[in-house]
């Protein structure tokens, strides 16, 4: 991330919203209407700061971090790094005035089904996500496309040297130099891997009929009972 602002690839820039509220006391939070626990966020330094944060930039996507949002994946992390330029909107408290959400936000971006005291971790793994896959980021053009959910999937094992550590032993596929083999092999542990941790997923994938195949032999190996 940082060789990547150096290199003047990308930006991150950081905006109060305390310095857009209107009393000297730069209050942003108060009471909700008809009761309830917590404080709101007030609308009035969100807009301010927003709109003069993003004042002659052009259309910019405007994102409100909530745990009500739409859940982030690595595909809309893929739509974030086609644009120019993001702004998001790190809530605080028990949220922020529903007005932001209305006629403010143009999307509101969940990042797990959980809470936060503010949204500023969830942008900084949105940032994360999204700036890896800006080109000239990575050292390798081809490691954001080999990620885990990059193409549907999840991603599967990998090995390095030593060849074998403590009596185990790298698949010997991996070291026969046959890459036709070594795809084979790579795709089907991919697909055993996400069959196996996140058999959701593969509704949602690119499947080829092989990769059928593959996934019924899998299942079907699965199935058959261990050997006393």
């Amino acid at each position: 991330m940082g060789r990547a602002q150096e290199r003047g690839l990308i930006r991150i820039l950081v905006h109060q919203i305390r310095d857009y509220a209107f009393d000297r006391h730069q209050i942003t939070d108060d009471l909700p209407y008809g009761g309830g626990q917590g404080m709101i966020m007030k609308p009035d330094p969100i807009f301010r700061a927003v709109r003069a944060v993003t004042k002659g930039a052009g259309e910019v996507p405007i994102l409100l971090l909530s745990p009500q949002g739409r859940q982030f994946t690595q595909a809309m992390a893929g739509d974030l790094a086609q644009a120019q330029r993001i702004a998001m909107i790190c809530g605080h408290y028990e949220g922020v005035d529903e007005r932001v959400r209305e006629h403010l936000a143009v999307a509101e971006v969940s990042i797990g089904d959980y809470v936060l005291t503010g949204g500023e971790l969830a942008a900084m793994v949105i940032v994360d996500a999204v700036v890896r896959l800006v080109p000239g980021v990575l050292g390798a053009t081809e490691s954001a496309a080999d990620d885990s959910f990059a193409s549907g999937l999840l991603e599967g094992p990998q090995y390095t040297r030593p060849a074998t550590f403590e009596g185990w032993a790298v698949p010997e596929v991996l070291r026969s130099g046959n890459h036709a083999a070594i795809a084979r092999w790579q795709r089907t542990m991919a697909l055993k891997r996400t069959a196996e941790r996140r058999p959701d997923l593969l509704s949602q994938a690119p499947l080829s009929d092989e990769d059928r195949r593959i996934l019924a032999a899998i299942e079907r190996s699965s199935d058959e009972p261990d050997e006393a």
